[in-house]
């Protein structure tokens, strides 16, 4: 080990000179909030929620499986590109650096075969769907990743990984009878003793306490490969696998594949298994151990644990935390196309503003199913009436709106300590949603007050400091409505059909927003009789009001 200045050279005999610069990791150590410290996160391999701890000192180092582009974008697909993007902005607003990787599966069979039943060219379609999944990222406020890569641009990373499993001995080539490669690579299970250990499942058929907590979170396979969420793979269902729970790395082509769907290897031509480009490209990108590797739930098993199961054969470490959302679901059934519930992100647009499908979309922690209705629309409204009627109010009051560097600026350890307690609490929306309802119910009241008070330039500055406040943290769920892309698009992400009323709405919303005010403060001195009579009034008025984990909603009878 030699010093000089601030750099240090370590070397081992296991690694290559990597030079590491003391004053760049303590500005990083530096730049994290101290709430981060307190940050959990729940981890499907352990079933357990712990204490998060980055791998590299100020960064943090994510791979989230992204869209297969078959065809158009479903509310369930956007629900996890959400999900994350909340994880992601959470990490910045505690002060790390985050590395985002999302992939595009852009080469499979179900790309293929539809291509070919509608005569596109299969690269076309995947363009085109690639297109309209970017389209609802932005229209949705997602950020953009720090890189996007396609599987399509990595098959030499593909290649040389399965070559480094084959030559471990945990993957074998199927060959003809005359002893040339077919183009055909299988994982061997049977090789790899740790295989289950993402979802808690034994080599064997028989099932343990752990795996039954597994398959209660959602879908699971069992060695004869049935989950109706995942299809089988065609060329898992080959007689030369060694294992029924051996899975493909490489695949030869069908008689009905493009011949521009193929690529020469060493092991014959075809093209890649549904779960190889994750671990090419993740270790690309993020080299070996990162922080975390996220996706939706029925990515749980195979997907996830053959990802896991293969990059470790290969040599390399895997994620040091696996996280998973959960579904949207409609009636209690998982949405998705092919079970044919699912809702195009287009379609729902066109009846919903941006801003309003993305408070729906984010509005309870990723863990928890996500039942998708006319009420959960009609809340996310409610909750878009009480904010932007806040943030107007406010603003006019101080003279005018912070502006956005001062909101993106702000700390994690200067925001409300319920908030930050509740993204702490492994990303809990809910109760950070009620946080900021907290705030803007404060916020009210000192405005109420505002006109009353001597001491003018504090009560608005006490005013000011709310509104950063919820502003901030309405930010950190990517919701700031002065925020692109909610600026560009309209107060309200552009709503179709939102215009001819929306100033009646706000006026109203205003006026009723004033009595659940009232309301609030007559049920906290436990003044019932009041809080009856307010109800009663309203109702008598045609306002119907529903108690939410995030304050009182109204709706029109």
């Amino acid at each position: 080990m030699s010093d000089s200045g601030n750099t240090l050279v370590v070397m081992t005999n296991t690694q290559e000179p990597q030079n590491i610069n003391i004053s760049s990791v303590a500005t990083a150590v530096d730049a994290v909030a101290s709430a981060a410290a307190d940050l959990k996160l729940y981890d499907t391999a352990s079933h357990a929620v712990s204490n998060f701890m980055p791998i590299k000192p100020g960064q943090v180092g994510m791979y989230v499986c992204g869209a297969t582009v078959q065809s158009s974008p479903h509310i369930g697909h956007i629900r996890a590109a959400v999900a994350f993007d909340v994880v992601r902005r959470w990490f910045e607003r505690l002060g790390y650096k985050v590395t985002f990787v999302r992939n595009v599966t852009d080469i499979d069979d179900k790309i293929l075969d539809k291509a070919a039943a509608a005569g596109q060219q299969w690269w076309e379609r995947a363009y085109i769907y690639e297109r309209e999944f970017t389209e609802a990222y932005n229209t949705l406020g997602v950020e953009p990743p720090t890189y996007e890569p396609r599987a399509t641009g990595h098959m030499i990373d593909m290649i040389d990984l399965i070559k480094q499993i084959i030559d471990n001995g945990h993957g074998y080539v199927v060959t003809d009878e005359n002893g040339n490669p077919t183009g055909n690579v299988y994982f061997d299970v049977a090789s790899w003793p740790h295989y289950g250990e993402l979802t808690h499942q034994k080599q064997t058929a028989v099932a343990d306490a752990a795996s039954e907590v597994a398959d209660a979170m959602g879908p699971s396979v069992d060695n004869a490969g049935n989950d109706k969420y995942n299809p089988v793979d065609p060329a898992d269902m080959s007689e030369d696998k060694h294992d029924p729970r051996d899975f493909a790395l490489w695949k030869a082509p069908k008689d009905s594949d493009p011949l521009d769907a193929r690529w020469n290897t060493p092991f014959g031509t075809g093209r890649p298994g549904w779960h190889i480009e994750c671990s090419a490209m993740s270790h690309r990108y993020l080299k070996d151990m990162f922080d975390i590797h996220g996706g939706g739930l029925d990515l749980r098993f195979p997907h996830h644990e053959n990802e896991m199961a293969q990059t470790r054969a290969a040599g390399y470490d895997s994620a040091a935390r696996w996280m998973h959302s959960a579904w949207v679901t409609a009636k209690g059934e998982k949405m998705s196309k092919s079970l044919g519930n699912g809702l195009s992100v287009p379609a729902v647009l066109a009846e919903n503003s941006a801003w309003v499908v993305r408070y729906a979309l984010g509005s309870v922690q990723y863990r928890s199913m996500l039942e998708w209705s006319d009420q959960t629309l009609t809340e996310a409204q409610s909750a878009y009436d009480r904010v932007s009627n806040f943030i107007e109010r406010a603003g006019a009051a101080v003279g005018g709106q912070p502006p956005r560097e001062e909101i993106t600026s702000i700390s994690a350890d200067d925001l409300p300590a319920d908030f930050v307690a509740a993204m702490n609490d492994d990303i809990n929306v809910s109760g950070a949603s009620a946080a900021i309802f907290t705030a803007i119910r404060s916020g009210n009241t000192l405005l109420s007050k505002l006109a009353d008070r001597v001491d003018s330039d504090v009560a608005k500055a006490e005013v000011r400091a709310v509104l950063v406040n919820v502003r901030a943290m309405l930010d950190t769920l990517g919701l700031d409505p002065l925020a692109e892309p909610w600026v560009s698009e309209g107060a309200a992400g552009g709503a179709a059909g939102a215009g001819a009323d929306s100033a009646e709405h706000t006026a109203l919303d205003r006026l009723v927003s004033e009595q659940l005010e009232e309301l609030a403060e007559a049920l906290k001195a436990k003044d019932f009789a009041r809080a009856d009579a307010i109800r009663d009034a309203l109702g008598a008025a045609g306002i119907t009001i529903e108690d939410t984990p995030q304050g009182p909603t109204w709706t029109l009878k």
